[in-house]
């Protein structure tokens, strides 16, 4: 009896280091000499920290968390400076390799790990399009102002309005498109959380079960939900 005891507080202990290491990080910071490198993500709206590594002069970096559904994590680095850099990456159980520089460590990162990444990246070359033409509009729009010119920030004003409805109707197309990855509930939380109810339900009623059961297609259940009371 006390040999079955043993063994299944073994197995316990093995489980729960198990449930520890759902996902693994590994990165590698290209003039990283020191610093801390923390792993994060978003728990009840709070940006919380998994795992963090002090590093001095260590190349090989490992971050571990547990994971039940693929989310959004983020790589932090602290370079014992005011400024703080942050790596955003669609993490799934497994292993996530990111490899970037010291130098350019958000516009440096190569990620390569989950499928969900993969699908997220493919939105991000879109939209990444879209922000810099928004950041043209605002520069132009603030020298429209200066001048006086009003006709030139009504048109100003007219194309973002419009950007901004082709962004919506993009995010809900690639949402549809990828019903089966839990990119789409994401992005209607994250990107398009103020559209019509009606779009956010069509992407809603859209997902797989599996998606549906994952982390990001149950918030966007109950945001929906949370919006028709």
């Amino acid at each position: 009896m006390k040999k079955i005891a043993l063994l299944l507080i073994a197995i316990s202990i093995i489980a729960c280091g198990n449930k520890q290491n759902d996902l693994t990080v590994k990165a590698h910071i290209k003039g990283l000499q020191k610093g801390t490198v923390y792993l994060k993500k978003i728990e009840d709206t709070t940006l919380v920290t998994v795992d963090s590594m002090a590093i001095n002069g260590q190349t090989n970096i490992e971050l571990y968390s547990a994971l039940d559904t693929p989310e959004v994590f983020y790589l932090y680095l602290d370079k014992n400076s005011l400024k703080k850099d942050a790596i955003a990456f669609f993490a799934d159980k497994g292993v996530t390799e990111i490899n970037t520089t010291l130098k350019n460590f958000i516009f440096d990162a190569e990620i390569k790990g989950s499928e969900q990444q993969k699908v997220w990246e493919k939105y991000q070359k879109y939209i990444s399009i879209t922000n810099n033409r928004n950041l043209d509009l605002i520069k132009e729009s603030f020298e429209a102002r200066k001048a006086g010119d009003t006709s030139k920030l009504k048109a100003i004003e007219k194309e973002q309005n419009n950007a901004l409805k082709r962004k919506y109707l993009y995010t809900v197309n690639f949402a549809l498109n990828n019903k089966d990855s839990e990119v789409a509930p994401y992005l209607a939380l994250s990107e398009i959380y103020n559209a019509k109810l009606e779009l956010l339900d069509t992407i809603n009623k859209s997902l797989t079960p599996k998606v549906k059961a994952s982390k990001y297609g149950v918030q966007l259940d109950e945001f929906i939900k949370s919006i028709e009371q």
